[in-house]
């Protein structure tokens, strides 16, 4: 059977994070469920040279954020983990807080009850303690935080580069097999 992955982008700056995460995914190996906010939506167009209907092709499915009924609000539909990238401090809060008023914090908290792995790449800079609590608070209930912060030990020569680092390091969390940066040695 197929990995099965749900993937939520909302309204943080670095969609493109989200984008290349669908991009790069093995496909033959790995059934995406995407979920977009709004402001994620509006943010592909502002970031990107992508629009939404681009991303939406990336993904096996696509739900509406406003339908909580969707297959991924139930802990009876079976997935391998979900991520959120990237993550707003809005989402973040509304996940540690249990607040499921749309569909992809219901997804994540789903995910959470159900003990499966959630990464949440929190984007935001500079973090007031309140941000830092609620990452806490989510850490606390299960959520692996994971901000997509570059490194440079393997001598990025691209943005690309950077981005897929960060990237990489979620798929090893997902224990997803890649090669989209080079490990330290």
């Amino acid at each position: 059977m197929k990995k099965r992955i749900v993937v939520g982008i909302s309204g943080a700056s670095g969609v493109i994070y989200g984008i290349e995460f669908l991009k790069t995914l093995p496909r033959h190996e790995i059934e995406t469920h995407l979920v977009l906010s709004d402001t994620g939506k509006m943010n592909i167009g502002i970031e990107t040279e992508y629009k939404a209907k681009d991303v939406e092709k990336m993904a096996d499915c696509v739900y509406n954020n406003r339908n909580l009924a969707a297959s991924i609000s139930s802990g009876s539909f079976l997935t391998d983990g979900m991520v959120i990238v990237p993550c707003s401090i809005k989402t973040l809060s509304g996940i540690a807080n249990s607040y499921t008023d749309n569909l992809l914090v219901r997804a994540a908290d789903v995910t959470l009850k159900e003990k499966r792995k959630l990464i949440l790449a929190i984007r935001e800079t500079p973090l007031h303690k309140g941000h830092l609590q609620l990452m806490v608070r989510a850490a606390d209930l299960g959520a692996h935080i994971l901000p997509p912060i570059p490194s440079f030990y393997h001598h990025p020569k691209t943005i690309e580069d950077i981005i897929h680092q960060s990237i990489g390091k979620m798929f090893d969390y997902l224990q997803i097999e890649h090669n989209l940066f080079e490990r330290w040695k």
